[in-house]
C-alpha cells in the first residue's frame, strides 16, 4: 500500500508542479476505488484512479495540496473548459462527437 500511496502523491506532486499548484477531491467509484480529482491553478484538471479510498485520500495527503470534500462551488468554478471538453459533453447529450 505504502508504495501506491508514493506513487500517487508523486504524480499529484508533478501535476501540482506543472500547474502552478493544485487542489483535489477524493471521490468513491465503488469497486474500482477512488477517483482523485485534480484542479491546477492555471484552471488545468485530471484525474488518477487509486485502488482504494483510504489509499486516494493518504496519497493527496503526502502530495501536500489542498483536499475538499466536495467538487463544486469555488474550487469547481476554478476549472477551465475549452472547446473540446464542451464538444464532448455536448456530443455525449445530444449526439456529438462519439465517446470512443
Amino acid at each position: 500500500m505504502a508504495d501506491k500511496v508514493a506513487k500517487l502523491a508523486k504524480q499529484i506532486s508533478t501535476f501540482a508542479k506543472s500547474h502552478g499548484g493544485a487542489e483535489a477531491q477524493v471521490a468513491y467509484i465503488g469497486q474500482r476505488g477512488a477517483r482523485i480529482v485534480l484542479v491546477g491553478e492555471d484552471g488545468g484538471w485530471g484525474d488518477l484512479v487509486a485502488p482504494s479510498y483510504e489509499i486516494a485520500e493518504k496519497a493527496v495527503e503526502k502530495s501536500g495540496v489542498t483536499a475538499h470534500e466536495s467538487f463544486d462551488g469555488e474550487f469547481a468554478a476554478k476549472v477551465k473548459t475549452g472547446p473540446y471538453e464542451w464538444s464532448r459533453m455536448a456530443g455525449i447529450q445530444v449526439g456529438g462527437p462519439s465517446n470512443g
